[in-house]
């Protein structure tokens, strides 16, 4: 694991209101990837700075076991043009704990990692934690992906 400062940044996407109770965000967050893809999400939105796409998770109502919300899109220039149904945000970046993940995506390897993060004795912030999905994320069943958790 090591220690990164993130830039503030802005994204465009789409979102989803969930909660890891029940097994409920593997669901939700497995439907909202279903729209991202089927309905050409990433060609929509506008000025974006390239094709990464970041699966963040923010508006924690406390921590990783109560509501949030899950987005997905990529960094964009501005949040002048919103497209209808999706949402822009503005995120004030900070210090983060990085970490990666190789493997297959259909095996659950998101949902290993995070129950891996779970368990570090991390001093978190729960203000906006995310998924980086960039080329290395291209072949599904060989993914590497990047995860940032905010901590103080």
């Amino acid at each position: 694991m090591n220690k990164v400062i993130i830039e503030p940044f802005q994204v465009i996407g789409i979102s989803v209101r969930t909660t890891n109770a029940n097994n409920q965000a593997a669901q939700d967050i497995a439907e909202l990837w279903g729209r991202f893809m089927n309905e050409r999400i990433l060609e929509k939105i506008p000025n974006k700075i390239d094709n990464t796409v970041y699966s963040i998770y923010t508006d924690y109502q406390s921590d990783h076991t109560q509501p949030y919300t899950t987005l997905l899109g990529c960094k964009v220039e501005a949040l002048h043009t919103i497209p209808e149904g999706m949402v822009g945000r503005s995120f004030d970046g900070g210090n983060f704990a990085s970490v990666s993940a190789k493997g297959d995506l259909m095996k659950g390897l998101i949902v290993n990692q995070w129950s891996e993060i779970w368990k570090m004795d991390l001093d978190r912030l729960y203000t906006a934690d995310f998924e980086v999905f960039g080329e290395k994320a291209q072949n599904p069943s060989q993914a590497e992906i990047e995860f940032l958790i905010a901590v103080k």
